[in-house]
């Protein structure tokens, strides 16, 4: 009987209404992707209710299901508190938890990966530049999961950029040197300030890079740009990118 119960952390990042009084949620986990059901949760006498909030961080016993699994304990190990009360806050926290769900399989495992939403859910908690730190995260998933953009190097000649850059190629996955950059017609124009911006974004840790201080622009800039290359690459907007941009503009 052991067999059919196991312990999981896991971050609540999506959850669905079900039957009467059932609630489907999407996790992550060490070991993936997993959607799993909490019966009853609906109920004002369910013990589980407070304790399976959205974008919080949880230890769960589940019990194997035929569909889904079942959660039978849970255990808030972060609230991020401040995360889900605040609304630009909240609104990066959706976008984080659907780029993740893009990125992700079901049952994949890759505890990378989950650590990296952890970490980034702790800092868009307590970060006084949220939006840095949603950066940092989008280029480090791209790292883990095989799609990390040449920051570097000449995406074409694969010669060391210098600061005579000013072309980032989506398509092709990087910047281009001055020589080349009529490799991709299309390429966009990307300012000095923002090739360091992305550059010391992809190779230093979150603390320091939560501490910088740089204008609206290169910020809005940065974003654009990686924007535009996850576009390319899930060949769509994230669905929350709108709430993302309104509530940031609030802020």
């Amino acid at each position: 009987m052991g067999e059919r119960i196991y312990r999981t952390e896991a971050l609540i990042l999506r959850r669905s209404d079900a039957g009467e009084a059932d609630r489907v949620m999407l996790l992550a986990t060490p070991g993936g992707k997993r959607r799993v059901v909490a019966r009853g949760v609906r109920k004002t006498t369910s013990k589980l209710a407070g304790h399976l909030e959205l974008f919080t961080r949880v230890g769960l016993l589940l019990a194997i299901g035929r569909t889904f699994d079942v959660i039978t304990q849970s255990e808030i190990r972060d609230s991020y508190a401040t995360l889900r009360a605040e609304l630009p806050r909240l609104s990066c926290a959706y976008y984080a938890a659907e780029l993740y769900d893009c990125f992700s399989q079901e049952d994949d495992e890759h505890p990378e990966i989950y650590a990296l939403l952890a970490q980034t859910f702790t800092a868009l908690d307590r970060s006084a530049n949220p939006d840095l730190a949603l950066r940092w995260y989008e280029l480090r998933l791209l790292h883990l999961t095989g799609y990390r953009p040449q920051l570097h190097y000449c995406i074409v000649c694969q010669e060391a950029l210098t600061e005579a850059a000013s072309r980032f190629s989506p398509s092709l996955g990087g910047v281009l040197c001055p020589e080349h950059e009529s490799a991709d017609r299309a390429a966009l124009t990307m300012s000095g300030p923002a090739f360091r911006l992305l550059r010391y974004l992809q190779s230093q840790p979150l603390a320091v890079v939560e501490s910088l201080r740089l204008s609206p622009a290169v910020r809005s800039e940065a974003e654009s740009l990686l924007r535009a290359y996850l576009r390319r690459l899930l060949e769509r907007d994230l669905r929350s990118v709108a709430f993302l941009d309104e509530a940031m503009r609030i802020e």
